[in-house]
């Protein structure tokens, strides 16, 4: 195998820095700024010739321009003849629009897809997609990880009662993630189902599920305005719950997030840092963090030696 090389792009330099620290790499050298007319504008610092490049990139901030300058970076790389270019996605940007569901709604996953692949990424590793069918949106390789394995082992170590919870789906959409979670500790699930009148604002809930006297623990893939959950939270509360919990993959946070989870009922609102999160956990002191660069560091170490991935799917790395 050639050489490997990391490049981190500007989204999340911490995240970067830590599977870089994992791997025992330096980060290479790229310098990413913007003109006065803010084009991106992207210098590799070093020689890709015939190298295995990894670019870290995630879908947060500034999305659109963190897209572009991904594109652009795997673009720069692959014109330098590297030999393979993998994009490192943690959260991937736009995966919300999978799906026309209504007339002349524009299905823009799809057409990230299509931008990376002309772009020149040969491989893809992100981390739990909103959809996982967004894979076969690309023609090239995709290895879509689980935050899963690490969220059972913070469920076990941080929670005391966790024999005596009941994992909760914010909707129904979520139910596979969460029966899949219910199973390995071995405990029952609840749904709730909401109805939205339109998109970030959820109209009525109704919960399926026996929560009374019990820990429950909301399990989703990412939580934006969090309208839903917080919403959801005071719906468990009301049916007996004794304390409530969320973990979510990808702490989005925007608009009145922040304030909402401040005045929910909520011990703890967990996230990974496929997201940085420095800024929200200043602002609201629920916020804990998972730290999942080890799992984004072994895909890459995996996929570099041409290895399995699967394990991973599990397992936390050590």
């Amino acid at each position: 195998m050639p050489n490997i090389v990391l490049f981190s792009g500007s989204s999340h330099h911490d995240l970067s820095q830590k599977v870089a620290d994992r791997l025992g790499l330096e980060l290479g050298k790229v310098i990413t700024k913007k003109f006065s007319n803010q084009e991106t504008c992207v210098e590799i610092g070093e020689s890709v010739r015939g190298e295995d490049v990894y670019i870290v990139q995630s879908g947060c901030g500034e999305i659109n321009d963190n897209l572009m300058e991904l594109l652009i970076m795997i673009n720069a790389c692959k014109i330098a003849s590297a030999s393979r270019v993998t994009a490192v996605i943690p959260c991937f940007p736009y995966a919300r629009q999978d799906k026309k569901d209504k007339s002349r709604a524009p299905i823009s996953a799809k057409l990230v897809a299509n931008m990376l692949s002309v772009a020149g990424a040969d491989h893809i590793i992100t981390m739990d997609l909103h959809a996982s069918q967004i894979q076969g949106f690309f023609d090239i390789a995709v290895d879509n990880l689980y935050a899963e394995p690490a969220v059972l082992q913070w469920i076990k170590e941080n929670i005391p009662e966790w024999k005596n919870c009941i994992i909760v789906s914010p909707d129904a959409g979520g139910a596979k993630r969460v029966t899949s979670i219910a199973d390995r500790l071995n405990v029952d699930f609840a749904l709730i189902h909401k109805e939205r009148k339109k998109a970030n604002e959820v109209d009525r809930m109704v919960l399926v599920g026996d929560v009374k006297d019990r820990v429950a623990i909301m399990v989703d893939d990412m939580a934006d305005t969090c309208g839903t959950i917080c919403h959801a939270a005071d719906k468990l509360i009301d049916a007996g719950a004794t304390k409530v919990y969320a973990i979510l993959t990808h702490g989005i946070f925007s608009g009145p997030a922040i304030s909402r989870i401040n005045s929910a009922p909520f011990e703890a609102v967990v996230v990974t840092n496929t997201i940085p999160q420095e800024e929200k956990m200043k602002a609201c002191p629920k916020i804990q963090v998972i730290d999942i660069s080890m799992i984004l560091a072994e895909a890459i170490r995996r996929t570099h030696n041409g290895e399995s991935v699967s394990y991973l799917f599990s397992h936390v790395p050590l």
